[in-house]
């Protein structure tokens, strides 16, 4: 029988993951309704155009006011790559090509990530930042797509000069640090979303009755919303072994030099802004630049 305070921890743990899903789901919202709102704009201009030509508006005199709205809400940087065909329901990649399926906007105007993914090449990410190197290997082959989106960011500079915003200590039972949203609000992506994937990699423990996924330290993850095709920029780097709820998130890269940066960020502990234990870091992490070497 589990102990009271495992139970109170496993508690905790889960309003965290709970909170963390509702947080990003609310931003995944946003980011539909934004392109909702851009396909009502054209589709009332197509619209309006129509019946312009249909000689609806007689006088050369009349117009319609065009929507001169402008929304303030970040990201605001439109994204351009072209929408590749939707997502199959299980996979992240179908035949042999990864698919990234344009949703939202983009906290940077980036290009969608190759389609192809070079399953034979080797991966090593080191991230600069202001408290020192997090160099990290990537699994290439056992998460592709998520990988080669990470490598396709990197080298287009998205993570340049931004920092990591979120810190989760012993008192949410989670210890990660979130990064990977230039706006810093936990709200921004690159304006694209893939699937997950390497969840079969993830080894599980019972507590209470309950299965978690075990995320040993320095494990590197995506970050994403309830829905398993929400995977875009933001990702966590787990500083102590942590449990998380299934389905899980797709794990794609170990830490192998750096990891204690992470810890003595952890130490000084959070400004509880998103509840106890959970919120921008006291100690600021600055990401300066992530480089890629490919072998």
């Amino acid at each position: 029988m589990a102990s009271k305070k495992e139970r109170q921890r496993k508690l905790a743990r889960e309003a965290h993951a709970r909170r963390m899903l509702r947080r990003a789901e609310r931003a995944r919202r946003t980011r539909q309704l934004s392109v909702i709102a851009i396909v009502a704009v054209l589709v009332v201009g197509v619209a309006f155009a129509s019946l312009f030509i249909a000689g609806v508006f007689s006088s050369p005199k009349s117009s319609a006011a065009a929507g001169s709205h402008t929304s303030s809400a970040t990201p605001t940087a439109s994204a351009t790559p072209t929408a590749t065909p939707s997502p199959s329901a299980t996979a992240a990649m179908v035949d042999g090509k990864c698919v990234y399926t344009k949703s939202g906007t983009a906290a940077r105007k980036v290009s969608l990530p190759p389609a192809k993914p070079d399953l034979k090449a080797t991966y090593v990410a080191t991230i600069k930042t202001n408290r020192g190197n997090i160099v990290i290997d990537l699994e290439n082959k056992e998460a592709p797509c998520t990988v080669g989106s990470f490598v396709s960011l990197a080298e287009q500079k998205f993570f340049n000069n931004t920092h990591c915003h979120r810190l989760t200590t012993a008192a949410s039972g989670i210890y990660v640090l979130q990064c990977g949203d230039p706006t810093g609000t936990g709200e921004g992506g690159p304006g694209y979303e893939f699937y997950t994937e390497n969840l079969n990699s993830i080894k599980t423990e019972t507590v209470s009755g309950s299965t978690e996924g075990l995320y040993p330290a320095g494990t590197v993850a995506m970050a994403r919303s309830e829905s398993q095709d929400s995977n875009g920029s933001q990702f966590f780097l787990v500083y102590k072994q942590s449990p998380l709820p299934p389905p899980g998130y797709t794990p794609f890269g170990t830490i192998v030099s750096g990891l204690s940066i992470i810890q003595n960020v952890a130490k000084a502990g959070s400004d509880n802004s998103n509840g106890s234990g959970d919120g921008h870091p006291k100690e600021k992490v600055q990401i300066d630049r992530v480089t890629i070497t490919k072998t």
